[in-house]
């Protein structure tokens, strides 16, 4: 087994070794126990599972809420010739449907579903017919009403471990507290289970706060000081664009990255910091999940996270190719207050969340026990205008609707077209011929994507295939649409929108059956979280890794050394020793000469008689160390 654990590695992943607690978690899940992972940002989660899951016969089935990242595996592990597939909100049910029959039929390696996916009666009617080889939990935490991104769907994964009740579980997360792992194990029905946790400490990360009023000069300093890659995060969009620019006027390459910006600029700006065209990313917490860029030198925050789970994630993105980096908070007294207002907004009124539900409604135009999860198209700030609501509440109010597992909301992700034939060639055949203008287009596309588009969707590309067939995209959209209406084919358009899925079938609003306890320790336990981070900023005493380490339930005597408090206090301690080392080479001269005159003793010392050292001496005399015979040597007491 070892042998066959490290060629994969080796061959399909380029890695010449395990890391440590990586492997140990491995061999745990290959001998087929459950177990439990936390490994901090950039500890190498994903291989944790996608190994164990090529070593074995049969599909490995990872749940995961991002589906931005869940598209990256899929094209990652497809690119090294691995069959992997994903579910998510906004796909049509005819694709669910083709994707699920491939990963019984297909010898496919992952499957990737979200969530919300999992009670849904078209999955679990494939999910008992596969070969399944493990369930893999990711962002376990999300299992947990303690956690800090608390999901209800999530509880739905003990119910589907019924189907396959021989196959192990591993679930992994980066950043939870010892009640939210307890949590996890429970939740999840975890037997005689293995717990691995790395350490929260990161060695080469120096983590400071700075308060500071003027955060743009400070934040411009530190990127003066520190060279190499940065991102610079912050709360809002509008923030984004004015420190990019103010730093583009410095000199300082950078640009600004957001929700709110169109796929293909995403991507694009992505791509150039990735490559080191640009120095400085501006963000928003949109950025960063999934992107493995190892030689970031400093990341900076000019506004505070709502908790330390969120930091410590998103400053773990600093240093993770081993070597000595930064994470700086930067903040002021109205940020501590801004934080605690924010805690306080996050669970809106009973009736606003009805209110903002019942807009939902009206906004898709859905009849009462309709529509249980159906996806669109979903633009916060259109959604707000339309019905006279504040963009801030509202988007606190959603979160609440997804957090009692009404709704999901997807942050705006690309998904390219797709087409998928649904005749066979013989059928496909007398359409070409009943259909003289649809013939080239089929054609072309049979030439393209070849006899795979009669087995799964297929990715397309209607500016490439408009221009091989010399005809406008608008043109090639018409005939593919078309030919979607003779039921010969399935054209799923592009979609670059956030979406919006009812998880439920649509309630009459005010019949929302509200777990109101569960909201009410929610609420509790995000003012406690924001008070956390406000005693994080504000306290010098403690070392800030040590810090964060006790809040993760980590007990450790070891300071870091190169906190920004640990660096205070060595320079407290620093002159205090110089001072203490020359008091005792004065004293033991004196000894061993039986007395100087002042003049002497600082030569025989090799020191000069500044003032500093003058005054050392004056200590020892006031405290009785040393004194001045008549005629004027300076004597130890004990020769005195």
């Amino acid at each position: 087994m070892e042998t066959q654990l490290l060629h994969i590695l080796r061959e399909v992943f380029g890695l010449e070794d395990f890391r440590p607690v990586q492997r140990q978690v491995i061999d745990a899940v290959m001998e087929g126990g459950d177990t439990l992972a936390l490994l901090p940002t950039g500890g190498g989660k994903s291989l944790c599972y996608q190994v164990p899951g090529l070593a074995r016969e049969g599909i490995c089935l990872v749940v995961s809420p991002l589906i931005a990242l869940m598209k990256d595996q899929v094209d990652n592990l497809k690119a090294k010739g691995i069959k992997a597939a994903a579910i998510y909100s906004g796909m049509s049910h005819r694709e669910i449907d083709t994707t699920l029959d491939n990963c019984i039929y297909g010898d496919f390696k992952f499957l990737y579903v979200s969530p919300e996916r999992l009670k849904q009666e078209l999955f679990i009617e494939r999910f008992r017919q596969m070969k399944v080889n493990l369930i893999a939990v990711d962002e376990a935490h999300c299992i947990s009403q303690w956690g800090y991104d608390f999901r209800p769907p999530y509880l739905e994964i003990a119910a589907i471990r019924a189907f396959h009740p021989k196959v192990n579980v591993l679930a992994l997360t980066a950043s939870a507290t010892p009640q939210v792992c307890a949590d996890i194990v429970d939740k999840l029905e975890m037997k005689r289970h293995r717990e691995f946790h790395q350490s929260f400490s990161r060695k080469n990360l120096s983590y400071s706060v700075r308060l500071v009023e003027n955060k743009l000069e400070k934040g411009i300093e530190i990127l003066s000081r520190i060279p190499g890659t940065a991102i610079w995060y912050v709360r809002n969009r509008q923030a984004t664009q004015q420190i990019a620019k103010a730093l583009h006027q410095l000199g300082i390459s950078a640009a600004a990255y957001h929700a709110g910006l169109s796929n293909s600029d995403r991507a694009e700006r992505q791509e150039a910091w990735k490559a080191d065209r640009v120095r400085v990313m501006v963000s928003t917490n949109a950025f960063g999940m999934g992107i493995d860029k190892p030689n970031v030198r400093v990341v900076i925050h000019s506004d505070l996270p709502e908790n330390l789970e969120n930091y410590y994630q998103e400053a773990g993105r600093a240093g993770r190719d081993g070597r000595k980096a930064f994470a700086v908070l930067l903040a002021n007294e109205q940020d501590f207050e801004q934080l605690s207002r924010r805690a306080e907004l996050v669970y809106a009124p009973i009736d606003y969340l009805k209110r903002v539900y019942q807009c939902l409604a009206n906004y898709y135009q859905l009849a009462v026990g309709s529509n249980m999860l159906s996806s669109f198209d979903f633009d916060l700030s259109d959604f707000c205008q339309t019905y006279g609501l504040e963009v801030l509440d509202t988007f606190y109010a959603l979160k609440v609707l997804a957090e009692e597992g009404f709704v999901e909301i997807n942050e705006s992700f690309f998904a390219p077209s797709r087409v998928h034939f649904q005749v066979d060639p013989s059928k496909l055949y007398e359409i070409q011929i009943a259909y003289a203008k649809l013939d080239p287009v089929v054609k072309m596309l049979l030439r393209t994507y070849g006899g795979n588009l009669f087995s799964e969707f297929i990715r397309i590309q209607e500016g490439k295939l408009a221009k091989a067939l010399g005809m406008r995209e608008s043109e090639l959209v018409k005939a593919l649409q078309d030919l979607q209406k003779l039921e010969v084919m399935d054209y799923d358009q592009r979609k670059d929108k956030p979406q919006l899925t009812f998880l439920t079938h649509r309630y009459d609003a005010g019949k929302l059956p509200f777990n109101l306890p569960r909201i009410a320790s929610r609420k509790q336990l995000t003012l406690d979280k924001a008070k956390s981070m406000v005693s994080y900023t504000r306290q010098a005493k403690l070392c800030r890794t040590q810090f964060i380490q006790e809040y993760f339930g980590e007990k450790t005597d070891e300071v870091c050394g190169i906190c920004d408090v640990c660096i205070e206090e060595k320079k407290k301690q620093a002159p205090q020793s110089q001072e203490d080392r020359l008091k005792r080479r004065i004293l033991e001269t004196l000894e061993e000469t039986g007395g100087l005159s002042e003049q002497d003793l600082f030569l025989t010392l090799g020191k000069p008689r500044s003032d500093s050292n003058l005054h050392l001496l004056r200590q020892l005399i006031d405290q009785n160390l040393v004194s001045i015979s008549p005629d004027g040597h300076i004597l130890t007491l004990a020769h005195g």
